[in-house]
């Protein structure tokens, strides 16, 4: 067989059009991956979610886990995100060479932090991202400097999470930062740090939500959120997000292992 007629490769990443989908206002559904395992990361991306985070702050993995998850969710459709464990350049370099689609942004309490964070998003002259074009993430040497920044940057997704009264305030600046594509509320932080820790239905947190939104949809991004469980998308459509995390392979596999516990339990009486 010639090298002619070999099938062509699979794309590199970033792939495919999340980015595009997210900034058009297609509602899209993804998932946490917290256990650090490539096969659970695989698992879950077959199932068909429109995008999956590997989570670097909370989750069981670190660094060194991540190719094979990136690998293992790219086999599939979805797309692979990566939470860094924290906003710093050298950590979002590190995933985006790894071949990450797009990255989450922890923790950012300040428009000044959000355009910081997404500058190392890209390479210039779009941003400050490090040029090293044998990594993954820049195709492993297939993409020439010429093409680089033309190709790669308007594919990577940037999300930015707000998880405080401040990022809340900070809402509207930052989602007019180009590159900020999508606010993602992480309810758990942000409900604590109102002094209201997991009270997602009062009236002092809906109200932040909608500050959110309205931030999202006055500079056409994508607001975010994670929920619990499938059954409270409509809930959180109706609120205005279109960009919406349902649980974690850990939730997953502890609401599976739990339901058939209590099924094996109820059939022997």
């Amino acid at each position: 067989m010639t090298a002619s007629s070999l099938p062509p490769a699979p794309p590199l990443p970033p792939r495919g059009d999340l980015r595009r989908r997210v900034l058009a206002g297609e509602p899209t559904i993804g998932a946490f991956v917290n256990l650090g395992s490539a096969a659970s990361a695989e698992l879950v991306a077959r199932a068909g979610y429109d995008w999956l985070i590997v989570d670097l702050e909370h989750g069981m993995g670190t660094v060194a886990d991540l190719h094979a998850q990136l690998l293992a969710i790219q086999g599939t459709p979805t797309a692979a995100l990566v939470r860094v464990p924290s906003v710093e350049r050298l950590r979002i370099d590190r995933a985006l060479d790894l071949g990450a689609d797009g990255i989450m942004l922890p923790q950012v309490g300040s428009a000044d932090e959000a355009r910081s964070g997404v500058s190392w998003l890209r390479y210039p002259p779009d941003g400050v991202r490090g040029v090293a074009l044998i990594t993954r993430g820049a195709g492993f040497g297939e993409r020439p400097h010429a093409e680089i920044a033309a190709v790669v940057n308007p594919a990577i997704l940037g999300v930015v999470q707000v998880e405080s009264p401040a990022a809340v305030d900070a809402a509207e600046e930052a989602a007019a930062i180009d590159g900020v594509d999508v606010l993602f509320v992480g309810p758990a932080d942000l409900s604590h740090a109102m002094g209201i820790p997991g009270q997602i239905t009062h009236p002092d947190f809906l109200a932040a939500l909608d500050r959110v939104v309205a931030a999202c949809h006055a500079h056409g991004k994508s607001a975010g959120i994670l929920l619990g469980d499938g059954a409270a998308v409509a809930g959180a459509r109706a609120l205005g997000f279109t960009f919406i995390g349902v649980g974690s392979d850990v939730s997953f596999v502890l609401a599976g292992a739990r339901r058939q516990l209590a099924d094996a339990r109820a059939a022997l009486g």
